[in-house]
């Protein structure tokens, strides 16, 4: 059995849990160490049994608590090259941590781990498939402007994946955020839409995935109803009911429903 769990959602924090096997895996720690600890110590699971960080890349929101938690659980990173050496370079990681570059593809504990490159204002970004020992597979593409090729020859397939639903655009164009900002959030490296999420949603279930997360959705310029009734409404449109054939969640900013069985 397999079980995963966003543990934190949004530009405050974030932090997906992953277990199959006995095995514990974090992509990315962007709360504190402590609060880490807390939300792992409220489902059920040991901090000390986290086998390994993934890390998508270097923004304080995806890894301002990594290098506190892997020092303090003797726990492995792994991310980019680019990545680690910024996140060296910037001190959100230390020669304490135990850090491991990735290319493509590794193995750790029999979970299968392929990476695909993400668009976003960072040294570099990834987006990660883990194919389970049990045979499921867990997807996480948050942070990007759009979706990549590399986004679209990995995913395909995947049972369940994290998705990033940032934004509604109206909310942006017409909202107090200045237009630098503004430019950056709709632009090709920034964040992407709840229209762009739900487009590529369907081509996913079309292709097998049943299970949909909609993830990293902006407190400002979002509204969790807003980002469901528009992934909702383009699953109809190709034929498919909820619960019948898929099922659709909405992460919140913090947990509070506890995990989802696979």
């Amino acid at each position: 059995m397999s079980k995963v769990c966003q543990l934190f959602s949004g530009s405050s924090g974030n932090s997906i849990l992953i277990s199959s096997k006995g095995h514990n895996i974090l992509v990315d720690i962007g709360v504190s160490a402590k609060r880490c600890e807390n939300a792992l110590n409220d489902i059920g699971v040991d901090p000390d049994s986290i086998d390994a960080v993934f890390v998508t890349h270097e923004h304080t929101d995806h890894s301002g608590g990594v290098r506190v938690f892997s020092s303090r659980h003797k726990v492995p990173v792994f991310a980019s090259d680019a990545c680690i050496e910024e996140m060296m370079l910037s001190g959100v990681l230390d020669e304490k941590v135990l850090c491991n570059t990735l290319d493509y593809h590794t193995e750790l504990n029999g979970i299968e781990v392929m990476t695909f490159r993400q668009s976003h204002d960072s040294v570099d970004c990834l987006g990660y498939r883990f194919n389970l020992p049990d045979g499921r597979s867990v997807s996480v593409c948050t942070d990007t402007g759009y979706i990549t090729d590399n986004a679209k020859e990995i995913l395909p397939g995947t049972d369940l994946i994290f998705i990033e639903s940032n934004h509604e655009t109206s909310m942006v164009e017409t909202g107090p955020y200045p237009y630098p900002l503004k430019k950056r959030i709709l632009g090709p490296d920034g964040h992407l839409s709840n229209f762009a999420c739900s487009e590529y949603i369907k081509e996913l279930a079309e292709n097998g995935t049943t299970r949909f997360v909609l993830s990293h959705l902006s407190r400002e310029n979002n509204m969790p109803h807003i980002a469901r009734q528009t992934a909702l409404s383009a699953l109809n449109a190709i034929g498919l009911m909820q619960d019948r054939d898929f099922r659709l969640y909405v992460s919140p900013p913090e947990n509070d429903a506890g995990g989802i069985v696979l």
